[in-house]
């Protein structure tokens, strides 16, 4: 402990060990923390099945129709990886993906007048699909054409948009598409959980439908993968890039104080030793005094004995109920796993929903999502509060996470590394940094 590092980074969530395998592989000396016996902190799997019922203080233990209590790997926080998304160039640049195997999850659902559509995904599926009348698909079909050509740096293909000034709202205005067909795009492609984008320039909106579009075509399916054996691979596979580039791992390791001096951090104490720091990373329970609640999260995890309605028996899916078609603010989200991803015991399936909370009866902004998953063997209900940063940590060099999401996928997630990553160096995070030294000696024998 009596070291000094250059960063110290407490919890062992995705977000942190992310940034502590980057630090590592950058040439930083780094300590991480964790006050858990566990790797993931908010983001871990939890197994054997009897301890996710002891952390939702449920006395009784799972029934024996739920098989084997370690056949299960249980995800707090559902999300899946976009095929072409950041979290899979971090993977891919890191080699990290060496630790994991990842299978594509099977279709992409979105929610209309109380049933749910496959979202179509390529022009013919557009054509084929009931979502839209057959004026509303040609439509749709010209506009998906046009979103494939755009190039912000061709003006040859803005066909009279202008990137920075149209706004999205108006760019459906000009292929004259309606509301169902918006909600769809900019909700189950764009993946917005508002509609705030509406007013905005519609250059994001474009390259989130592109990401959406190009991470499809990888592997035709959907645009996502998800991990065997649950999310919590995810951090402990960064975890061991930063061990291989010498990084120190403790947990199970109490944080007594944040030792700071004049105004920025110098180091942690625990169990009544300092560690001294340059730089600290931490995610918001480290930090209390540092972060604000900007709102709350409910999650709910349903174990089901059958596959989602409706679904053509996927074992694997996203279903997004679009804020409109349920009069609310936020998207309500679904994300479906199975015995296929080594998460459940055969047969079994694990739902998850999550939304933004809007009123003081969280569990009743959920009903439609729920009602689609009926009959549900066991339900397990979180709210969390979410919490961000209340300063940039230029002036303390303590950098705070923000917590995660009600969204399906981790580009929110990879937005506040990037973000974090440019506050500590001071330059722009570049993918090419993150590659592993050609000439790595450690680890190497571990294939």
């Amino acid at each position: 402990m009596d070291e000094e590092y250059d960063v110290i980074v407490l919890g062992t969530g995705l977000t942190e060990c992310i940034l502590s395998g980057i630090m590592s592989v950058n040439g930083k000396k780094v300590l991480h923390m964790d006050r858990n016996p566990y790797y993931g902190g908010e983001s871990s799997s939890i197994t054997p099945l009897e301890e996710l019922y002891k952390r939702f203080d449920l006395t009784e233990s799972p029934p024996e129709s739920m098989g084997r209590g370690r056949d299960w790997n249980v995800d707090l926080i559902p999300k899946f990886l976009m095929a072409n998304g950041q979290l899979v160039k971090m993977l891919l640049y890191t080699e990290v993906t060496r630790y994991l195997d990842f299978k594509v999850v099977e279709g992409s659902f979105v929610y209309k007048g109380g049933k749910i559509y496959k979202v179509p995904s390529t022009e013919t599926e557009a054509l084929a699909s009931n979502l839209m009348g057959m004026f509303e698909k040609r439509r749709f079909r010209k506009f998906l054409v046009f979103v494939a050509n755009f190039d912000e740096n061709d003006p040859k293909t803005f066909e009279g948009v202008d990137p920075k000034s149209t706004t999205m709202g108006e760019v459906y205005k000009k292929f004259d598409l309606g509301q169902d067909v918006i909600d769809f795009t900019g909700h189950a492609l764009a993946l917005y959980r508002t509609d705030d984008y509406l007013e905005q320039p519609c250059l994001e909106t474009i390259n989130r439908i592109k990401l959406y579009s190009e991470s499809l075509a990888r592997y035709g399916k959907s645009p996502y993968l998800y991990p065997l054996y649950g999310l919590g691979e995810l951090p402990q596979g960064f975890a061991r890039l930063s061990a291989i580039y010498g990084g120190t791992y403790m947990l199970n390791k109490p944080v007594d104080e944040i030792v700071m001096e004049g105004g920025h951090v110098v180091g942690v104490k625990s169990e009544g030793e300092v560690a001294r720091c340059k730089q600290l990373i931490c995610d918001p329970s480290y930090m209390a005094d540092r972060v604000r609640k900007a709102g709350q999260v409910i999650r709910v995890i349903c174990i089901l004995s059958h596959p989602i309605k409706n679904t053509n028996d996927a074992n694997s899916c996203q279903i997004i109920i679009p804020q409109n078609q349920v009069n609310r603010k936020s998207d309500i989200y679904v994300c479906m796993i199975s015995y296929a991803h080594n998460v459940a015991a055969q047969g079994k399936y694990i739902a998850i929903v999550s939304t933004t909370v809007e009123t003081a009866e969280p569990e009743v902004e959920i009903e439609p999502a729920l009602e689609l998953l009926e009959p549900i063997d066991q339900k397990f209900v979180a709210i969390s509060d979410l919490y961000e940063p209340t300063d940039d940590g230029t002036e303390s060099q303590v950098f705070a996470s923000r917590s995660y999401d009600a969204t399906t996928h981790f580009e929110t997630t990879c937005n506040d590394i990037k973000d974090i990553y440019k506050r500590m160096t001071g330059s722009d995070f570049d993918f090419e940094n993150m590659k592993r030294k050609q000439n790595d000696v450690f680890g190497e024998d571990e294939q």
